[in-house]
This record gives C-alpha cells, structure tokens and sequence, in this order.
C-alpha cells in the first residue's frame, strides 16, 4: 500500500528547531551533498559550520557501493549500524537539512522512510534559513551522540527498480516523472556522468525539480499543483520519480507528501543506471518535439 505522511510535520522552522534543539529525543542531520562537478565538499563545509549538535549523513559512503551507480541505497544492516553509531534510534524524531536549501535532504529524508522511520521532518529554508535569521553555528565534527538501537524495516512500497519502472511505461500502471532540467531530458545537453547516453525514458514526464522550489524552499501547495498540471502529471495517481541519480528525484516524492499525497516511489538507479543499459530503450527529442 502507497505510503502517506501528515503534510503538516514534513517541514520545521528554523524557530521551532531552535526550541527543540535540545530535545534528548531528536536528531538533527546535515545531509548536503554537491554534484562533483561543483568542487564543493559537503563535509569540509561541515567542518566550518553546522547547526548545534547536528550529525553529518555522508550519502555517498552510506551507500551499496558494490552496485557501480552512485549513492543507491544502503543494505538495511549497514544503514541500521550508522543510524546507531549517529545516536538515532526507534521512536525518535529526526530533522534534516542541507546547505543549499532543498536538494540534498529529500534524499534522507526518503531513505529514512525506505527503512522504517515515522517521525521525519525537513528544516524549511535549510541552513541558509538558519544563517540568515543569525543564529548560532557550530565548528569541527559533530558532537559524539550515545549508540541507541535502530531496527530497519524496509518499505519496498517507496522503492522502484528498472524493471518496475519497464513495467509502468509498457502498462501504464505508474507515471514516470523524471527530475532532471529539460535540457538533459531531452537529450539536448549532455549527462554529466561519463558513459550515459542521453535523452530520456519513452512515455517518462518532465518535472525538473526546480519547478517545486522557491527561493530554497518547497513550494506552497498552488505553485506545486501548478508545476505537476505543467508536466502533465496527475498527482492523483501512481508516480515513480526518477533523475540522474535518484537524489533530486526525492524531491519530486517530497512534493506529492506536501499536498497530503502518496510517496512517489523514486527509481534509485534512474538515469545512471537506465542510460547506461543498452537494452533499456531512450529517446532523444527533437526541439521542435519539446
């Protein structure tokens, strides 16, 4: 059965979170991630400043990394171990953020939910909200927290895989909306990943993830059923989210749980794993197709 969250305690202020700070049974998570071609380092970044106590989520070294793709998902048992090693077990709260304002976070936010996590929240505005409201910042690794018990309970009801996302464009059982700008999607620029053809999934939908953000933040609920009418996705029925690398496309998960829908399942492969597989068909459009 597709998985709900109340719309109403996905998002945290920076206020609230500065009340809360201190609660035994909550844990703040710093889960910035850039892409390589950036140059910026998410953990250097963390070093120089963080928000009190927060605990920094690697995404790429909490990762399967025996798979070859970028950053898919962790087996249960090695994201259970770092869940206790960063002091956040059962029946607690956890709020996560990232440096940019909503890009990053998503991604743990949906892996939390994948392995059983029910009390979730994203900090609204993400560390710049909290920069920019002046408030305290904290230097050097993150304050060690107490190991605390953590069982995984994996929800396949969130995840997709290739064939999953074969079996919705051939019957139509799901929507597949891809993340990526529509430069990349329609095959019209190139993947920053080397070896990945371009284009995009036959019968997918564009939804470029910064179409649901403003000004760092997730949109209010019009702009967002504006953006789902725009790439032609009914939010109403199943949607596999999908992107470059199944980072952003949590974003697009994160949108349909703010307007009190389902998760979307996200594809955790997407296009590093579909437009590397010869087999997997891609189309390329023209522009005057677009």
């Amino acid at each position: 059965m597709a998985r709900t969250v109340d719309p109403n305690s996905l998002f945290v202020s920076p206020d609230w979170l500065a009340v809360h700070l201190s609660d035994a049974d909550l844990v703040v998570f710093d889960a910035s991630w850039h892409m390589p071609a950036t140059g910026r380092d998410a953990h250097a970044e963390f070093l120089t400043g963080h928000i009190p106590g927060a605990q920094f989520f690697d995404i790429d070294a909490v990762s399967d990394r025996s798979s070859g793709l970028p950053h898919m998902l962790p087996k249960a048992e090695a994201f259970a171990a770092e869940m206790r090693r960063l002091g956040f077990g059962d029946g607690m709260r956890a709020v996560v953020y990232d440096s940019v304002g909503i890009f990053s976070a998503p991604r743990l936010w949906w892996t939390l939910a994948v392995f059983g996590a029910e009390n979730t929240s994203i900090l609204a505005g993400g560390l710049p909200a909290w920069k920019a409201e002046g408030r305290p910042l904290e230097q050097g690794e993150a304050r060690k927290r107490a190991p605390v018990d953590f069982t995984p309970r994996f929800d396949a009801s969130v995840v997709a895989d290739a064939e999953a996302v074969r079996r919705a464009l051939d019957l139509g059982g799901a929507q597949v909306a891809d993340a990526r700008g529509a430069e990349r999607f329609h095959g019209w620029a190139p993947e920053p990943r080397p070896g990945l053809r371009s284009g995009h999934m036959p019968g997918a939908l564009n939804l470029p993830f910064g179409n649901l953000l403003e000004r760092g933040r997730m949109k209010e609920r019009a702009g967002l059923e504006a953006a789902f009418a725009s790439a032609g996705l009914n939010p109403d029925a199943p949607v596999i989210a999908t992107c470059g690398s199944g980072l952003t496309a949590c974003i697009i998960s994160l949108a349909l749980a703010a307007t009190g829908r389902p998760l979307a399942m996200v594809y955790d492969g997407s296009w590093s794993e579909w437009g590397a597989t010869e087999n997997l068909p891609a189309v390329v459009d023209d522009r005057g197709d677009a």
